[in-house]
């Protein structure tokens, strides 16, 4: 018999391929390390932001969502009436829970025929919240993106709800 190296080559490329295979890893002949994979969180109330949560701080107070962002405490709250959706932002430092006046606030909400609506948020002394009117009735999902400015430092969270 006479030696192939092609065959030998063969042989030893589809060894390594059954044993990457067998053990669930892939093997690349890449000296570039692979870039690392971005993390993604999936949860009703997502922030693009580092969020920190620490558990006695991000517990509801309002019946909303809550997000801790940096040293920032927002409560997201919807609630239907008649003539749209009305909707809370409660914006609090996050260690002590102290109302934030002061910040520009705005929404912008996605609604379930995928059209886009913005909502600027007025601040609500007596409530010490944030709130704005969504004249939107139609069921479905409504995804919202709250966009902060703090004194010059942007806080934004991300919220859902279904109507």
């Amino acid at each position: 018999m006479k030696f192939n190296p092609f065959l030998l080559t063969v042989t030893v490329s589809l060894g390594l391929l059954l044993g990457a295979c067998a053990s669930g890893e892939t093997q690349t002949t890449s000296s570039e390390s692979p870039a690392p994979s971005p993390s993604i969180a999936h949860s009703p109330a997502t922030n693009s932001a580092t969020s920190s949560k620490a558990a006695n701080h991000s517990t509801p107070r309002q019946g909303g969502q809550v997000l801790e962002v940096d040293n920032y405490h927002l409560e997201f709250v919807a609630a239907p009436e008649a003539s749209g959706i009305h909707l809370d932002l409660f914006l609090q430092t996050g260690d002590t829970h102290v109302a934030i006046e002061g910040a520009t606030v705005k929404g912008q909400v996605q609604l379930p025929d995928g059209s886009q609506q913005d909502v600027d948020f007025e601040y609500d002394p007596e409530e010490k919240h944030y709130a704005a009117m969504l004249p939107a009735t139609a069921s479905g999902e409504y995804k919202v993106v709250i966009l902060t400015d703090i004194n010059g430092k942007k806080v934004n969270g991300r919220f859902s709800f279904i109507q």
